[in-house]
């Protein structure tokens, strides 16, 4: 008869040998992590003043922040405070621009009314009156001009009357004050020649000098008739853009 051999036993528990593994590894990590936290300790770091400065940085920040989106909004503020402002300067600018406007076609108002009144020495019925003058730049040329108006008696119509006109324009030149006359401006007539019975409309061009700054227009009408005195008017210079 055979005797059978020894019989050998083993356990087998995988999991176990698993769960033993994990805890020397986790063992061996806190090892590591107190060892690198003495390290630091020893090189000086303190992890509770380190979370303490960290707070204080999250909260600096935090207020730089609110600081920040404070100014954002005065920023915006500020903008829209400009733009009212360039508003009501242009809408002043604008007035300002309409009043200086007015103010030169009430001069202008005031010199034509002037005219219905004789001179002295000159009977009311036989006044030659300017009327209606206006100054239309030409286009193409900024000194070029063209001076309009009309002539007209209050009395007497059916007589015709001539004479002759006289034109001259007041201003500055290289900041002092000067006169160009009617030669000057249309370059060579002296005098301009007129015979009407009702009205007459004139229009005249001028060319004025590169460096004059026109101010004021001067019309002189000299009737031919004996007896009727020179009749002189004038105007401030507002050119329209014909």
């Amino acid at each position: 008869m055979e005797i059978p051999g020894k019989l050998v036993v083993r356990t087998y528990a995988p999991a176990r040998r698993w769960i033993t593994l994990a805890i020397l590894l986790l063992l061996a990590g806190l090892a590591l992590y107190v060892m690198f936290e003495l390290g630091r300790y020893k090189a000086g770091y303190d992890a509770i003043q380190a979370a303490a400065q960290r707070d204080g940085l999250q909260q600096h920040i935090e207020r730089l922040e609110r600081e920040q989106r404070e100014l954002r909004v005065q920023l915006a503020a500020g903008d829209q405070t400009r733009v009212g402002e360039g508003r009501e300067r242009a809408e002043v600018a604008r007035t300002i621009g309409e009043l200086q406007a007015q103010v030169a076609r009430d001069r202008q108002e005031i010199e034509f009314y002037r005219g219905l009144v004789a001179q002295p020495g000159q009977a009311a019925d036989d006044a030659v009156q300017v009327q209606q003058f206006r100054i239309a730049s030409v286009p193409g040329n900024e000194q070029r001009y063209a001076l309009r108006f009309n002539l007209s008696r209050q009395q007497h119509p059916e007589e015709a009357i001539s004479g002759t006109i006289v034109i001259s324009i007041d201003g500055a030149r290289d900041g002092a004050a000067d006169t160009v006359e009617l030669a000057a401006l249309t370059g060579g007539k002296n005098e301009l020649a007129f015979n009407f019975r009702y009205f007459a409309a004139i229009e005249q061009p001028v060319t004025l000098p590169q460096d004059f700054k026109p101010e004021r227009v001067t019309i002189e009408v000299r009737p031919g008739r004996k007896g009727m005195a020179p009749y002189r008017q004038t105007f401030v210079w507002n050119a329209d853009s014909s």
